[in-house]
């Protein structure tokens, strides 16, 4: 081995070290999976806001929609593993190998913040001839195909929970996709489609200004600050089997990335996450919050794929 090699060897070898300590250097980019104004983007904004103030450095937040998220998930796959760029997803990556929209999972990236999950319900415009839940089914069985649900695509939370209302009413619908929860939504209210599944989160302004009604929620338990909105099981009882289920939200960094990296990361957003500001934040949007990181995060998202395939078995959606 020649002098320079030695050299050269010696000098990367103190100089990763140095650059992790120095860690963020520069302004991080956070790259959320879905639109602005989205559910996603509305968690990661304020949460990011408060971040970069502990590390010192910008979050830039850039939307990258398409594919049911995996184009933002690809592109942070893509990326150097150098905590530069943060993957803001909700819990689709967590499927897509089974649905095969893509290789990656979250078994590629190291989960940096797991902030909350949340409660679903099924929704309709203000101008809506449907009154329940079970309207909307009887129409959808004495038509099959012809009820028209916004969805985000393959994979995406409607698509999700419509697999379960087909295994548990034999209803099928029309399928329209949208590039995000926000979009899905807004077609339900300006009357394109007929109904979608709506976080709480993402809906609550629109059903406080009277834009959006919320016929069931897909839950155990009354969402408390809408506590007039009845539990799907009122009218379909076994929707219990797949219950509780919902969305969860996390801030993940591609697989290899520097363990100290991750941890000055880390540190940033679980003190972050517990400030009042942000809890504030939650509480409007009705989020379970989780705050986990490491291995709690991990067992969590291993835990809610297990369930979720097996939901999607059972339903038929995975044939």
């Amino acid at each position: 081995m020649t002098r320079k090699v030695l050299t050269f060897l010696f000098v990367l070898a103190f100089a990763l070290p140095v650059f992790a300590a120095d860690y963020p250097a520069q302004n991080i980019t956070g790259v959320v999976q879905w639109g602005a104004g989205g559910g996603t983007d509305s968690l990661m904004r304020p949460l990011s806001a408060i971040a970069e103030q502990i590390l010192g450095k910008s979050i830039i937040i850039q939307n990258m929609t398409g594919a049911t998220g995996s184009i933002a998930t690809q592109y942070v796959f893509d990326a150097p593993a150098d905590g530069y760029t943060l993957l803001m997803g909700a819990e689709n990556p967590a499927l897509y190998d089974i649905l095969e929209i893509s290789e990656l999972t979250y078994s590629n990236f190291d989960c940096v913040y797991l902030i909350g999950d949340e409660v679903v319900g099924i929704v309709v415009g203000k101008n809506s001839k449907y009154k329940s839940f079970k309207e909307i089914i009887d129409a959808a069985l004495k038509a099959p195909w012809t009820i028209k649900i916004s969805t985000t695509g393959t994979g995406g939370l409607p698509w999700e929970v419509g697999a379960f209302i087909t295994d548990i009413t034999g209803a099928f619908f029309n399928q329209i996709p949208y590039d995000s929860d926000a979009s899905a939504k807004t077609a339900v209210m300006n009357g394109e489609c007929d109904f979608t599944v709506c976080k709480v989160q993402s809906g609550i302004e629109d059903w406080k200004a009277g834009d959006l009604k919320f016929l069931c929620m897909l839950s155990t338990k009354t969402v408390e600050v809408m506590p007039d909105v009845p539990l799907v099981t009122a009218e379909y009882p076994d929707f219990a089997k797949y219950l509780p289920w919902g969305p969860f939200y996390g801030i993940f960094v591609k697989k290899g990335t520097d363990p100290s990296v991750i941890a000055k990361l880390s540190e940033a957003f679980t003190k972050a996450g517990p400030q009042e500001s942000y809890q504030k934040v939650l509480s409007n949007f009705n989020i379970n919050f989780l705050g986990y990181s490491g291995e709690a995060a991990d067992k969590y998202i291993s835990s809610w794929r297990e369930n979720t395939v097996n939901a999607l078995k059972k339903s038929g959606a995975l044939d």
